[in-house]
Order: structure tokens, then C-alpha cells, then sequence
């Protein structure tokens, strides 16, 4: 399942590599270097930001109460907050679309254990919140 292509085109490790870097250092000022899905990019960071604790709410509220967000490892709570961002609110992209491209993305940081770990929560998350929002 490993895709071999620069991360450096892939706009969703761009994601994940702001959100990771902000997340450990808050007072950071978020810098978007020319790409050519910038706006895109730059939507989805500032987005999970903003929208935080909507997110957090969400993924408790469909992952059920045996799930705890606050233990899970850092990288993993960044990705599903992104994935969660982009399925709530841009509900133009498909499902599969979202979850193909994080899951790409999340080769650059994590292990294909975890990956298919990462694959069964968005997709639990994903279905519950489209078929809510229906």
C-alpha cells in the first residue's frame, strides 16, 4: 500500500507537517510556501484550528465513549482531526477520496499496522458523520 512520490507534492503531508508543528508550538506563525494547492492547504490548516473543539466533539461523539481522543498518539489525533475538517466541511470531495489521500499521506509517518488502524477510524467516523449529515 506505500505509494512512492515526493511528500513535498502531496498536499495533504503539507497538512499534516503544519498542524504537527502547530500543535507543538502554539505561538508559531503559520507560513504557506508557494504550492500550487495553497489555498487549499491553507484552508484545511487555519479550518482544524479554528475549528477544534467541533472536531474533537465530533470524532468522540461517533467513535463512541470506549475511544479516547487525549491518549491517542499525536500524529494520529492530527490526521483524524484533518480528515474529520475536510468531511464536515467540504462535502463536494468523496469520502474515499479523503480517506485514500490521508491514508498516502500518513505513509510518510506511520506504519502499516497503524495504518490500517488509521483507515478503520476514518472510516467509522467518516460514515457516521456523512450518513448523519444526509
Amino acid at each position: 500500500m506505500k505509494t512512492f512520490y515526493s511528500p513535498k507534492n502531496n498536499p495533504r503531508v503539507i497538512i499534516i507537517q503544519k498542524l504537527y508543528g502547530k500543535f507543538f508550538n502554539n505561538d508559531q506563525h503559520l507560513e504557506f510556501p508557494k504550492h500550487r494547492f495553497k489555498k487549499f492547504i491553507k484552508d484545511i490548516v487555519s479550518g482544524t484550528i479554528e475549528r477544534d473543539e467541533i472536531l474533537v466533539g465530533e470524532i468522540d461523539k461517533n467513535l463512541g465513549e470506549e475511544f479516547d481522543l487525549k491518549k491517542m498518539d499525536k500524529l494520529f489525533q492530527i490526521i483524524l482531526k484533518s480528515a474529520t475538517y475536510e468531511i464536515l466541511y467540504k462535502p463536494n470531495v468523496s469520502i474515499n477520496i479523503i480517506i485514500k489521500e490521508y491514508l498516502n499521506a500518513s505513509n510518510f509517518f506511520l506504519d502499516d499496522t497503524q495504518i490500517k488502524y488509521l483507515n478503520a477510524l476514518l472510516d467509522s467516523v467518516a460514515k457516521k458523520i456523512r450518513s448523519s449529515n444526509a
